[in-house]
């Protein structure tokens, strides 16, 4: 018999992937994902949309540092759009005492701001509606698919992969 149902045993799906995720974050990019999650607060309202924090670099502790703690600040790379960047740039020593804070200790100590597209584009270019004759040939492609969700997801596959070629779908 199967043990009924508890909460105080069931997991988020979010604290999983998180576990997963944070560790190799941390390697390869020395942030972790709840920095990422709150990036929105930590850069305010004028720049929550236009930017993102890709990786802090630490600096290497080959021995005691001057403040005799071992630990030395990073340096934060934040990509931000356009010209919004000049305007991050001279909000630098408010970001770092931002990130500072959510941290609890002088993580960073300097940002360096790479000017980058964050939002991928709405529309992919290049796709083209699909002419009657495409239209057919892929119904009848589909047609054997029972499931309904299926079927609209592999409609939808089709149309995209058929309406990026070229005129004619070849």
């Amino acid at each position: 018999m199967a043990k009924p149902f508890t909460r105080q045993a069931s997991v988020q799906i979010a604290e999983v992937a998180n576990r997963l995720i944070d560790p190799i974050l941390a390697r390869r990019a020395g942030i972790n994902t709840l920095l990422l999650a709150s990036w929105d607060e930590i850069a305010g309202e004028q720049f929550a949309g236009c930017s993102r924090p890709e990786k802090i670099r630490w600096p290497r502790q080959d021995g005691p540092s001057e403040t005799g703690g071992g630990f030395s600040p990073g340096v934060l790379t934040v990509a931000c759009e356009g010209a919004r960047a000049l305007f991050l740039m001279h909000q630098e020593a408010e970001l770092i005492s931002r990130v500072n804070g959510f941290f609890g200790f002088s993580a960073i100590s300097q940002v360096r701001i790479v000017q980058k597209a964050i939002h991928e584009p709405s529309q992919k270019p290049g796709l083209r509606p699909l002419n009657t004759g495409e239209k057919r040939r892929l119904a009848d492609m589909i047609s054997d698919v029972e499931d309904p969700k299926l079927r609209q997801a592999l409609e939808r596959l089709g149309t995209g992969v058929i309406g990026r070629r070229g005129k004619g779908g070849t």
